[in-house]
């Protein structure tokens, strides 16, 4: 079967108990969506944003009263459903073939989608494809110097409606996997580890201790330690006006 589909398979068994734990039920996704929303605010103000793989719009819709226009677009007509009953415009779509327009909008952000979609360089090709020269391109991806990583290696996979989370296909990507991956007309501007120092969801809810992880992840979130380790990375890219140079190394985070 190809990964999309299993993808939407995946995520369509998902969708009926995703929010569980989420929406302020827990801190540590709770967490995670401030630290990912905080970083897009200031890029999608005023402006038009799309959100690729927005799932039941969770995000979405914390994005778009900042925006004078937000669109999400998923594989799983599950996860549309809910995110339409939060009246948010979304569409269905695959991640490698956007159903929008060159230079559509001014932001494309996508998070904890990426990884499961098979070809990053085609996807992150596509979601600068649909941003203006000017623009920017969010894209995170599973890190895999990490612990959360590392947890993955060593445990057994957590449960996902009728199966498992490895019934999807996940791909791990450092700096340099990202860095090749990188469209021509693209510059990195910043990037942000997320879930760096937390060793399990869990760890949050433990009174005292949940309060000093909070306040360090944030802390180590825009610095190496968090691009280095954080579980999810998430680097902002700038829209130029005309390809760069290829060749080189690797740009340096901050």
């Amino acid at each position: 079967m190809d990964p999309v589909d299993r993808a939407r398979r995946y995520y369509d068994a998902f969708a009926a108990t995703y929010e569980v734990g989420r929406d302020g039920r827990s801190r540590y996704h709770d967490l995670l969506d401030d630290l990912e929303v905080d970083l897009c605010a200031p890029l999608v103000r005023n402006r038009s944003v799309l959100e690729v793989g927005c799932g039941t719009g969770l995000l979405l819709r914390r994005l778009a009263p900042l925006a004078n226009e937000a669109v999400g677009v998923d594989l799983s007509p599950g996860m549309l459903a809910k995110a339409r009953e939060r009246g948010l415009t979304v569409v269905e779509g695959d991640a490698r073939a956007l159903p929008f327009p060159d230079a559509r909008f001014d932001v494309a952000v996508s998070f904890k989608t990426l990884p499961h979609v098979p070809d990053l360089a085609r996807t992150l090709a596509e979601l600068a494809r649909v941003v203006r020269p000017g623009g920017f391109v969010v894209a995170e991806v599973y890190n895999p110097t990490s612990v959360r990583a590392l947890v993955k290696r060593l445990f057994p996979a957590g449960k996902v409606g009728s199966g498992t989370e490895r019934d999807v296909f996940v791909r791990f990507d450092d700096a340099h996997d990202f860095h090749a991956a990188m469209p021509a007309h693209t510059r990195l501007v910043q990037t942000r580890g997320i879930r760096t120092l937390v060793p399990m969801a869990l760890a949050l809810e433990v009174p005292v201790l949940g309060g000093w992880l909070e306040v360090a992840e944030r802390q180590v979130a825009d610095g190496w330690i968090g691009a280095r380790f954080g579980g999810f990375v998430a680097r902002v890219l700038a829209i130029d006006a005309s390809p760069r140079a290829g060749g080189g190394p690797p740009p340096r985070v901050r």
